[in-house]
């Protein structure tokens, strides 16, 4: 049976495609001034509501912007969507596009558009997020601490069902017959997959009724939430924004210590070494970026706090464990040390040449005093 088939049976009701994609654009954002500059009459933004949902507290909320109708190049030709950004105070912008499933449409029928966003053949709409994301950053640019273009991205996809044709799907029934694994991993082969593959992909979902269903995969989410509740999109995005702040810094970091190891490579005399300010350059700017990369540590980890809710602190952790968040912190805070280490030895080193100049200079003294003597 394939992809196609395997859903013919669902067709969605109400549905929508959350299409993301998440820029880093600066260090840092006050977004008291970016609420501000966004509330201002001439702004090209408007400010909708913020995230404050019950069970999920944010103790900075991201700014909430709705960026107005938008068409997209998609395969079956241009649609019409929604555009709204979310911008988080570590600097990260996340555009994302709402694009509604035509009623009607079975669930089989997206893996076609799926396999086209995972596969890399998106760029139409990566440029166009891109540019969504430099509008949002230069209207707030005011509000934005040392802002930058980084050429790296993140993408998420969530295929968001509230109801099928036909009356509620209970959320096992969707596991074992629905073609959830396809969806999420824009399989459209009509080989089936293997078991091992569909356990892998649905091994992370979870269900609080026995009609709504989240699957958290690595690059897209399939949600069934009849409710209309969208505390796991917010914590889906979160996520992510996570995850791209932590891939900037591990690049700014390979970056600085490529610099680094160049700087000290070109070596240099010990004049030089203590009459110019090199080494104090470089320990003055390693020590800037482990202040801020502490900084960026303690937003991500008290920037969202889960409530009460132990089905979304299930989710929650679920896109952790895909996202293999761990692993990339503990990438980022292993570069951290070896840039720290080297900092101290550059600081070692700095002192070891006034040493030896020291040294030097007490020498030819004592050899003038004894010269000045005999003569």
């Amino acid at each position: 049976m394939d992809a196609g088939n395997a859903g013919d049976g669902l067709q969605v009701a109400d549905g929508a495609v959350l299409v993301y994609r998440l820029f880093d654009v600066a260090d840092a954002v006050d977004l008291a001034r970016a609420e501000a500059l966004a509330a201002a009459p001439a702004g090209r933004l408007r400010i909708d509501r913020a995230l404050s949902a019950s069970a999920i507290e944010f103790p900075r909320p991201p700014l909430h912007l709705v960026l107005g109708r938008r068409e997209l190049a998609l395969p079956s030709g241009m649609r019409d969507v929604l555009a709204t950004a979310h911008v988080f105070d570590y600097g990260v912008v996340s555009i994302r596009y709402t694009l509604p499933i035509e009623p009607g449409t079975p669930l089989g029928g997206l893996v076609p558009l799926a396999e086209w966003l995972l596969a890399g053949a998106s760029a139409s709409v990566d440029a166009a997020a891109r540019r969504d994301a430099d509008e949002v950053a230069r209207a707030l640019a005011p509000g934005l601490e040392r802002p930058h273009r980084w050429e790296g991205h993140e993408t998420y996809q969530v295929f968001y069902v509230r109801s099928f044709e036909g009356g509620p799907v209970r959320a096992a029934d969707l596991l074992a017959r629905g073609p959830i694994p396809n969806l999420l991993l824009g399989e459209a082969s009509p080989t089936p997959l293997s078991r091992s593959e569909r356990h892998d992909v649905l091994s992370h979902h979870a269900s609080y009724l026995e009609t709504d269903l989240a699957v958290v995969h690595w690059n897209s989410a399939f949600v069934l939430e009849p409710s209309g509740v969208d505390d796991i999109f917010d914590l889906l995005e979160f996520a992510t924004a996570h995850l791209l702040e932590l891939r900037y810094y591990d690049d700014l970091l390979d970056r600085e210590l490529h610099q680094l190891y160049d700087q000290l490579e070109k070596g240099g005399n010990l004049v030089t070494h203590v009459l110019t300010r090199k080494f104090r350059k470089l320990q003055r700017k390693t020590a800037a970026l482990l202040l801020e990369l502490s900084e960026m540590i303690e937003r991500l980890e008290n920037a969202v706090k889960i409530v009460g809710d132990f089905y979304l602190a299930r989710l929650y952790q679920a896109a952790v464990r895909r996202f293999r968040l761990a692993a990339w912190q503990e990438t980022v805070l292993r570069k951290q040390k070896l840039l720290a280490e080297v900092n101290d030895l550059t600081g070692a080193a700095a002192d070891t040449s006034r040493s030896e100049l020291l040294e030097v200079a007490i020498i030819l003294l004592i050899l003038w005093e004894v010269i000045s003597a005999l003569r």
